[in-house]
């Protein structure tokens, strides 16, 4: 375990605000550069959202169809950019940069995938889109999962609860905890998309609630027993 958490250390001790910026950029840039080449090709009434079978099941005008996410990217580069600043707890994310650096990129280029399908959907192609966006659904929980470990102590990233932010301790092993249910949540959306499960929007929705509600109780429990020591 200890060799693990140095080798997913060592590897993205490599992100800086400066490389993290170059990706961003260039990730948001290739998004509005598609929108535009895209546009005219695109129907008057896009499609932007559909059910786990495939079907299209909400629609958004051309315009914000085409240029919607990549602004909603620019916006969190911008996000990306402020919050190390202006956390209380840990200025400048001291000691987990490059983990907080890692994940603004991980989230970007997630968000140009989804984009992509958008706009390929768009384009006549014929595609069950829960088949290529569940995958990544679960790949996204997997790596979210390794890297929460290496998240320190602060207000706006990782399982922020008052018991989190109150106690190094109990943040520590909060997000062990999570980080193995955000892993296994992963692998389960990731099989179910190869099965009739994928069906049964609950078997998806499950893992991923039980990863995000359980280490919320898992802190409280955790500040309880630390305060009763």
């Amino acid at each position: 375990m200890y060799r693990t958490f140095r080798l997913k250390r060592d590897i993205l001790i490599t992100m800086n605000p400066r490389t993290t910026s170059f990706f961003i950029g260039t990730m948001i840039a290739a998004m509005f550069a598609t929108g535009i080449i895209v546009y005219s090709h695109m129907p008057p009434s896009a499609a932007s959202h559909w059910d786990m079978a495939g079907r299209a099941t909400g629609f958004l005008p051309r315009f914000w169809a085409a240029f919607l996410a990549p602004s909603i990217a620019l916006a969190l580069w911008g996000l990306w950019a402020l919050l190390p600043k202006i956390d209380p707890i840990a200025p400048g994310f001291k000691g987990f940069r490059y983990a907080y650096d890692f994940i603004w990129v991980l989230l970007t280029a997630f968000l140009a995938y989804i984009y992509a399908l958008t706009l390929w959907a768009n384009l006549g192609v014929s595609i069950n889109m829960a088949y290529f966006v569940m995958p990544a659904v679960a790949l996204l929980f997997i790596v979210l999962g390794a890297i929460l470990p290496l998240i320190k102590r602060n207000w706006f990233v990782g399982i922020r609860t008052p018991w989190t932010l109150s106690s190094d301790l109990v943040w520590e092993k909060t997000h062990k905890v999570a980080a193995w249910l955000f892993i296994l949540a992963g692998v389960i959306v990731g099989i179910s998309t190869f099965t009739s499960l994928t069906q049964n929007l609950w078997v998806i929705l499950t893992p991923l609630l039980l990863a995000a509600l359980v280490p919320v109780a898992y802190s409280y429990i955790l500040f309880l027993r630390e305060k009763s020591s």
